[in-house]
């Protein structure tokens, strides 16, 4: 007897392709094209409105493909916070990528100075934030042991990263990031870029003049800091930073020339809990994760995505109301089950066999639980399969 040959899941999910969102087996990471592109589209006319460059971080969804319809859509490059993130993303045709953190050690350095001699090679660029002169240093010297292989002297820009309330990396506002700037410019194969001044935190304060006064502090600190750099007779280009949750506010404050959201793409239920200023885009939910009614008793349904299926550091996923099932919550029932209840008296318990869609509490982390996103179109009930999108970026760590 021969031996069964397993298909490949790639060949399951494209086999998939021009079928029904019904034939999608359960538990799987579905994406709203049409929500999707509905807010790419809304992103970029606030941009654009606003006359202000987007790049948007592509630890989220950890696609090259995905990166690639950003850019189609006026994206000026990606954040990335990982050394083979930025890798992953160039293989996938993406030449203009910023890794937003710090990178120490000399093994990853090498990487990055490889990398970016091969993107000017391609006419791209790569830059990278540091906190530290010994960070700076060790930059420049994998720089030029990497220029003694290359084809023609790369560059790579440096931005400056200060901690305007994020409180993790980031030097403090002021004299030390003028002391490094200085440091920068010791060094032929740095470009001084400008300033990081991302706010983290700010991104899930729940009530909008929270997030106000959070990024007003933030703002003061970058123009305060790039005031003290130009009086060195150094300009600073560009102020970059700024996230899904605040974007309105590093937009208004005139000091921000670049925006990196990135969430905004998926919307998850994390993002969605905060109050939404009036002249912010409505982004829509885009993200979810399709699961199906394994068991049901008199009071409660389990379905068979549990938290191997979604991350849960910003809480438990929330239900899709959606017909026929209607109103559940989601409990609670470990790595492969999830326990639904009617979230109403008058709800009924799901019955075998329906179909729940569940919003991830944080996108960025569920994605890369998973190798592949099934696009579809035409609305989560009737649509259909138009596209399958692998997670090239997945487990890129380090």
């Amino acid at each position: 007897m021969q031996p069964t040959t397993k298909t490949p899941r790639s060949e399951v999910l494209r086999a998939l392709v021009g079928g029904p969102v019904d034939a999608i087996d359960t538990p799987a990471l579905v994406v709203d094209m049409d929500a999707m592109m509905r807010n790419i589209s809304r992103m970029a006319e606030f941009a654009k409105k606003h006359n202000i460059r987007w790049r948007p971080h592509a630890k989220m969804h950890k696609s090259s493909q995905i990166a690639k319809l950003l850019l189609q859509a006026g994206a000026v490059g990606v954040c990335v916070q990982k050394t083979s993130e930025a890798e992953v993303m160039a293989a996938g045709g993406v030449t203009d990528i910023y890794i937003s953190n710090e990178v120490i050690a000399p093994a990853k350095l090498a990487r990055v100075a490889a990398l970016a001699h091969q993107l000017a090679a391609e006419s791209g660029k790569l830059a990278i934030a540091v906190d530290s002169p010994e960070g700076v240093r060790r930059l420049a010297q994998a720089m030029n042991d990497a220029r003694e292989h290359a084809a023609a002297a790369a560059v790579v820009d440096v931005f400056v990263e200060i901690d305007v309330g994020q409180h993790r990396c980031g030097v403090a506002p002021g004299r030390q990031a003028v002391d490094l700037v200085h440091e920068i410019r010791k060094h032929p194969a740095l470009r001084f870029a400008g300033l990081q001044a991302y706010h983290g935190k700010a991104q899930h304060m729940r009530t909008a003049q929270e997030r106000r006064d959070a990024i007003g502090v933030a703002v003061q600190d970058a123009l305060f800091t790039r005031k003290l750099i130009e009086k060195e007779g150094v300009p600073v280009d560009l102020i970059t930073g700024g996230g899904t949750g605040s974007m309105l506010y590093e937009t208004a404050s005139g000091a921000y020339g670049e925006l990196q959201c990135g969430s905004f793409l998926f919307m998850d239920a994390d993002y969605a809990a905060n109050e939404r200023d009036p002249a912010q885009p409505q982004f829509e939910h885009a993200l979810f994760v399709k699961t199906s009614v394994i068991s049901s008793q008199l009071r409660h349904a389990v379905c068979d995505a549990g938290h191997k299926s979604h991350a849960i550091d910003s809480g438990l996923p929330k239900v899709l109301a959606m017909e026929p099932v209607g109103e559940l919550e989601y409990a609670n029932g470990g790595d492969e089950h999830g326990i639904l209840r009617p979230a109403g008296e008058n709800q009924r318990v799901p019955q075998l066999d329906d179909t729940v869609w569940l919003i991830p509490g944080h996108c960025d982390p569920t994605v890369n639980l998973h190798k592949y996103i099934v696009g579809v179109t035409g609305g989560l009930r009737k649509g259909k399969v138009e596209r399958i999108i692998r997670v090239d970026a997945r487990g890129a760590l380090t």
